[in-house]
């Protein structure tokens, strides 16, 4: 007596983890540096709340596994891309240590304000601190970063008491001219002239900074 026919399906492969199976674009020292200018346009565009590693993952053209092999989480890929961002703010340190004390205020104001009406770096600058005014989890993401790769290394230069204070209170002040001219763009503070800012502005810092 012949059997029913019918055949058996061979059993499918147990799917592996691990890290997850590059294919020819994945592959490559660029990988990681592309998914990351990926994930600071799509918090750019999207903000916070609605840029997802799915999202990142095809606008990189990688498996969304390989964001999270290179990242981790959500906020892991958003502190870096934070990092990418401030890349350029990173050397305030070393343009406050130039010429001592004398000035200061004057050059930090200078740096800070060139590295805002710089569009290459504005950009990204602005993706962060839009994501932070409207996100929490974003917004503590983005004061570690600024408290531990920025703040105390400002505060290690200078030589007056509560040195983190006054660092925080430049910055604050700073930070503010910075929604306040390129996030909002409140005039007359969004047209006026870099210079006539740098002006007004460098004496309260040098205060901030230098005064006992």
């Amino acid at each position: 007596m012949s059997d029913s026919g019918t055949s058996q399906e061979p059993a499918s492969e147990p799917r592996r983890r691990g890290r997850p199976r590059r294919s020819p674009q994945d592959a490559g020292p660029g990988a990681r540096e592309r998914i990351l200018q990926s994930a600071r346009d799509e918090f750019a565009e999207r903000g916070y709340d609605k840029t997802s590693m799915r999202g990142i993952a095809k606008a990189a053209g990688v498996d969304a596994a390989l964001v999270h092999h290179y990242f981790g989480t959500k906020d892991d890929v958003f502190a870096a891309a934070i990092e990418m961002s401030f890349e350029p703010a990173t050397a305030v340190p070393a343009v406050l240590g130039q010429g001592g004390t004398d000035g200061i205020g004057e050059r930090l104001a200078r740096y800070f304000i060139g590295v805002w009406e710089n569009p290459a770096t504005r950009a990204p600058l602005l993706a962060v601190v839009r994501s932070a005014l409207t996100n929490e989890t974003a917004a503590k993401v983005l004061r570690t970063f600024v408290l531990r790769r920025l703040l105390e290394r400002v505060a290690a230069e200078l030589d007056v008491p509560d040195p983190t204070f006054r660092a925080e209170l430049a910055a604050s002040h700073m930070v503010g001219i910075a929604i306040l001219r390129y996030v909002i763009k409140a005039e007359p503070l969004a047209s006026a002239d870099p210079e006539r800012i740098i002006e007004m502005v460098a004496p309260t810092l040098q205060r901030y900074l230098t005064e006992a």
